[in-house]
C-alpha cells in the first residue's frame, strides 16, 4: 500500500500561506534549495526548475501529486497548467470544471475515496501539496508529514491543517537543519492500535 505525504513549507508559527494566499515571503534562496532538490526534485515546481537551474531527470519517490484548488491557481495565475511534470496531478475543485489535460485530472470526486484508490496502486508514494482545507478533508488517510519550516513568523494567515479538531500524535523521525535557517522535520503519523 502506498503512502500519502503531507509535505509543505510553513512559517515558523503554522502557516501555509498569508491570510490573502501569499506565499513571497518564504525564501526562495538558501542551502535547503538544493538539498530539497536532491531529496525531492519532483516536488520543485516547472518553473521554478528552470529558474533554479535545476536538471530534473526522474521522480524520487512521489508519482502523484495531489491538492486543492487554492493551492493550483497560483500556476494558473502564471499560466502553468502542469506545475508538477511529470507527476500525476489531481486537483480537487468544486469550482473548476472537471476533466482531464495530459497528466492533470481535476475532479470533484471525494478526496478520502480517491486517495484510497491510489493508495492501492503499486507506483510510488503520493504527495499532498496542500492546502489546508484539502489536509483537513485527508488527516485520517495521511501516512506521514515533512513540514519545511521556514525562519519566518507571520501572525495570521492559512494553517497547516483546518477542519475539526481532531488530536492525533507525531513520531519525530528525523531532522535536517540548514545554514538558511530552514528546519525539515519528518514525522509518521502515529495510528490508534
Amino acid at each position: 500500500m502506498q503512502k500519502l505525504v503531507y509535505y509543505v513549507a510553513t512559517t515558523a508559527d503554522g502557516y501555509i500561506a498569508g491570510p490573502n494566499g501569499q506565499i513571497d515571503f518564504f525564501p526562495f534562496d538558501g542551502d535547503h534549495l538544493r538539498g530539497l532538490y536532491q531529496d525531492y526534485p519532483e516536488t520543485f515546481p516547472v518553473h521554478a526548475r528552470e529558474a533554479l537551474g535545476f536538471v530534473f531527470d526522474n521522480p524520487k519517490r512521489f508519482r502523484t501529486v495531489v491538492m486543492g484548488r487554492r493551492t493550483y491557481q497560483p500556476a494558473l495565475d502564471i499560466g502553468v497548467t502542469d506545475p508538477y511534470a511529470p507527476l500525476e496531478t489531481i486537483v480537487f475543485s468544486r469550482t473548476l470544471p472537471a476533466g482531464v489535460n495530459g497528466a492533470v485530472k481535476i475532479t470533484d470526486e471525494d478526496p478520502i475515496c480517491l486517495v484510497r484508490a491510489l493508495k492501492q496502486r503499486n507506483d510510488g508514494a503520493i504527495w499532498l501539496c496542500g492546502g489546508a482545507q484539502l489536509a483537513g478533508e485527508l488527516a485520517g488517510e495521511i501516512d506521514e508529514l515533512i513540514l519545511k519550516v521556514n525562519p519566518v513568523v507571520v501572525g495570521d494567515g492559512v494553517p497547516a491543517i483546518t477542519g475539526a479538531f481532531r488530536p492525533r500524535a507525531l513520531r519525530l523521525k528525523r531532522q535536517r537543519v540548514f545554514d538558511s535557517g530552514v528546519i525539515v522535520l519528518y514525522y509518521d503519523i502515529v495510528r490508534d492500535e
